[in-house]
């Protein structure tokens, strides 16, 4: 099949990895072949592109009449069951040479045409703070959008039977949520759509969409488009009728992230020594609420200063209810669903708080300026051909690095916030751990992230990840030897999550972690 010119759009799979597509264009080769050509595929267990590719090569196949053999390869030694199917197989040709059925159509979800702007878009919850913003957010952008409910155990059941087992725990909540909804009975599927972002990085999140989409005609919705929200991630997506109209929505994006960072800063560190019970969740609530009104509200040029305006306000209500009292403090890393979703980390960030630990939340400023550092070292490594110069790079980012200054000095005026870092400072700390040109996953901000808090005395560490999160576990579990040898205090604890997990195993580290905290 060298040279042939063989596609692969009937399939459910965002092509990333180049071992990956040539299995699957092999598969796409084999599947139009006689039944004297059949196809086996070796896969190592937890491989991780291969939770997506997998399912996509046993579809091909069974629609033309194939079936998957199937062999997993780890460190067993008893090869008993590998041979057993293999032995199969070749019975199973023995039985005859009946001639093939036609090829079953591939279905997908369509894609969202200029019709389809109308159509209510569904968002998957995220976090408490920026998932509220989204609809308003959306709304200035000429789409009306409503976020989803935070997920369930229901919705770990849907997402278990829509999606594959072994993709990473987070898509299994995604698209628990979003069949969950559509069979609640809550949304018209003609008149509804679903969004999801990609980050077109060597990581299964950008798959998601492949995943949902699959899910979605599993599940008996297949007339729901889906929506890729990915901008500048180089993926290429068939959404005419979705575009992002920058120059309305730019400031607003950044006022929010930003806003919203601060407030869960402020938030956390007035919930461990309020001086009364619930007073720090009823200003998030309130403030948040705030921040609803200036996006549906405030013009582009003005919204800014409207945000900084509104965090001055909420610094002085929530200095008010903060007792001065020192409270011990744990930097949170990991996985970025995970990390700021309440039920996918089995709600550890107010279990923590419920202790009087305070908890250093993450921030989503960090997660999108880590892509001035990534474009700088991937034109310098020869890996990019950005026509975009590095000086106009460091402009950009030193502009927002104002910007956040602006934030920062503003919230600082609350005597327990932990400022929003510069990422070249983040960079440069990371680059003593491992290199700037790991960017899969979260890649070497995590490690940058750890190293920041030891730097400014946050010396207790959680780093979230999913079971199966081949890139994160490289990279968390990987460097913790490096960064124990540069920061010998730090106490650090990785935790895997999925579907399956422990509530007790989680709560017995982490009750043998809090035992260990230092000030």
């Amino acid at each position: 099949m060298r040279g042939e010119n063989i596609s692969t759009a009937d399939t459910h799979y965002v092509a990333q990895w180049a071992y990956a597509n040539r299995i699957l264009r092999a598969a796409a080769w084999a599947s139009r072949q006689d039944r004297n050509v059949q196809f086996v595929e070796l896969t190592s267990f937890g491989c991780g592109p291969d939770a997506l590719l997998t399912d996509e090569v046993r579809d091909l196949l069974g629609r033309h009449g194939k079936s998957l053999t199937l062999l997993k390869i780890d460190d067993v030694s008893n090869t008993g069951s590998l041979k057993l199917r293999i032995r199969s197989l070749i019975e199973s040709l023995k039985l005859g040479h009946a001639s093939q059925a036609a090829p079953r159509p591939f279905v997908t979800t369509p894609d969202f045409g200029e019709r389809d702007r109308k159509r209510k878009i569904l968002v998957p919850f995220f976090t408490p703070f920026i998932s509220p913003l989204i609809p308003a957010l959306l709304k200035r952008a000429g789409y009306e959008a409503e976020n989803l409910p935070m997920s369930t155990q229901a919705s770990v059941e849907s997402g278990l039977r829509y999606a594959n087992n072994e993709i990473c725990y987070p898509a299994t909540l995604i698209v628990g949520d979003i069949v969950n909804a559509l069979q609640s009975g809550r949304h018209d599927p003609t008149e509804t759509a679903v969004a999801i972002t990609q980050t077109g990085g060597q990581c299964r999140a950008s798959n998601y969409i492949a995943l949902i989409r699959k899910g979605l005609v599993n599940a008996g919705f297949a007339d729901v488009p889906v929506i890729s929200v990915s901008p500048g991630s180089g993926l290429q997506t068939t959404q005419p009728g979705f575009r992002i109209p920058w120059l309305r929505v730019f400031r607003g994006a950044i006022g929010a992230v930003l806003f919203t960072d601060c407030l869960a800063r402020l938030y956390y560190a007035t919930a461990v020594r309020e001086t009364e019970p619930g007073e720090a969740a009823s200003l998030r609530d309130w403030y948040l609420e705030d921040a609803k009104m200036i996006l549906e509200s405030e013009s582009e040029s003005n919204i800014l200063d409207a945000f900084a305006e509104t965090l001055g306000f909420a610094v002085e209500a929530f200095s008010r209810k903060c007792r001065p009292i020192e409270r011990p403090k744990v930097g949170i890393v990991g996985e970025i669903f995970l990390k700021f979703n309440p039920f996918a980390q089995k709600g550890l960030i107010d279990w923590l708080t419920d202790r009087r630990i305070e908890a250093v939340s993450p921030i989503l400023t960090d997660f999108f300026m880590q892509g001035f550092v990534n474009r700088e070292i991937r034109n310098r490594s020869g890996l990019d051909s950005s026509r975009i110069p590095g000086w106009l790079l460091r402009q950009g980012a030193g502009r927002m690095q104002r910007l956040i200054g602006r934030f920062n000095g503003i919230a600082s005026k609350f005597p327990y916030f932990q400022p929003i870092g510069n990422v070249y400072e983040s960079a440069e700390a990371a680059s003593e751990v491992i290199s700037l040109n790991a960017q899969f996953g979260e890649g070497w901000l995590l490690p940058g992230e750890v190293a920041m808090f030891a730097r400014h005395g946050v010396r207790n560490v959680v780093s979230l990840q999913p079971f199966g999160c081949i890139a994160n576990h490289i990279v968390s579990k990987g460097v913790e030897k490096r960064i124990r040898g540069l920061y010998p205090q730090m106490n650090l604890l990785s935790l895997d999550f999925d579907g399956s997990v422990s509530d007790v195993n989680i709560m017995n580290r982490l009750l043998l972690f809090v035992n260990n905290l230092e000030n």
